[in-house]
């Protein structure tokens, strides 16, 4: 079974990323051959500064390696290595209804949030179809807020085998267990857009912690730790004894929230402090990480050679 995950360089990781998308696709490393692609073309629907594109693209290659991708068992690139990809992605539009386009929530969503109208963000799912049939991917991890841009990919490949023969398998989702909204700073949901994220690897991960907003609450009154969210974030680091312990201790009272936030930071560093050494270590030796993505580009390119010589053959060229 082959998987295919991709991740676009368009901010600094966090938490929400990281039990989300990521630990989902390091559990997958063990089920099938994986492919993980850092999605810059996709990006540049919204970085428009060359500089923090490439420091973006390259964190996000350190951030994957330091938190659990093995590269003897996932492929890692970046999309602008595979120059197959813009290839297919032009046959596919040439097969594309413009009213399934325009049909796409996720384009008029941006639109909403004040994205300018450009044809990259129009055609952004055609470019995403052909990520995925370049690699003849079995399974693709999404979020729910992707699924309809793997239904197109099933569409455009239904289409391409209708008009040229059978050339691309019809992929399927695959959408994780559904983690809990992961609360950001202010209780909201984590999100860079609100501005309320903890980075993965953030040097002031400490103040935000402690700078978490909670109610008015003294520390002698009892509280419920459901919904509370620095026990919600607790719950995704500690061990099942130690949250049980921390809703024992709020639901008992005397037990303050400057208390909670110290167990949550211990338990972040627990987990994250071997990442951080990891990621300082490759940080060091930059060529290493430039050769880990280079061989990633050669073998993936190697995996799409026999999908794109269909491609050519069926379409005359």
């Amino acid at each position: 079974m082959r998987i295919l995950t991709g991740i676009q360089p368009s901010g600094k990781l966090h938490w929400g990323n990281y039990f989300g998308a990521m630990k989902s696709m390091f559990d997958l490393q063990e089920k099938g051959e994986n492919f993980m692609f850092i999605a810059n073309f996709h990006a540049m629907t919204t970085v428009r500064d060359g500089v923090a594109l490439r420091e973006s693209t390259r964190d996000v290659a350190l951030d994957y390696l330091a938190c659990g991708l093995d590269t003897q068992k996932t492929i890692m690139y970046r999309q602008s290595d595979v120059p197959e990809v813009q290839e297919l992605a032009w046959y596919l539009s040439c097969l594309t209804p413009m009213g399934l386009l325009e049909r796409c929530h996720s384009y008029k969503d941006k639109l909403a949030h004040g994205l300018d109208a450009t044809h990259g963000l129009f055609a952004y799912p055609v470019l995403m179809a052909a990520d995925i049939l370049i690699m003849n991917a079995d399974l693709v991890p999404v979020g729910k807020d992707q699924k309809q841009h793997l239904e197109v990919t099933r569409d455009l490949a239904q289409k391409f085998n209708n008009a040229y023969g059978e050339v691309f398998k019809l992929p399927d989702a695959y959408i994780p267990e559904t983690v809990a909204t992961i609360p950001g700073l202010d209780g909201q949901k984590m999100s860079k857009s609100y501005h309320n994220t903890i980075e993965l690897f953030d040097p002031s991960a400490k103040k935000k912690i402690m700078g978490i907003v909670t109610d008015s609450k003294t520390m002698e009154e009892p509280k419920e730790p459901e919904g509370n969210s620095i026990y919600e974030l607790y719950k995704l680091f500690a061990t099942p004894e130690e949250v049980a312990e921390m809703a024992a201790n709020f639901r008992a009272g005397n037990y303050g929230y400057g208390h909670a936030k110290k167990a949550l930071l211990a338990a972040y560093k627990r987990l994250f402090d071997p990442f951080r050494e990891k990621r300082e270590e490759l940080v060091k030796d930059p060529a290493t990480l430039e050769d880990i993505l280079q061989d990633g580009a050669k073998r993936a390119r190697a995996a799409a050679a026999p999908i794109m010589e269909k491609v050519r053959h069926a379409v005359g060229l």
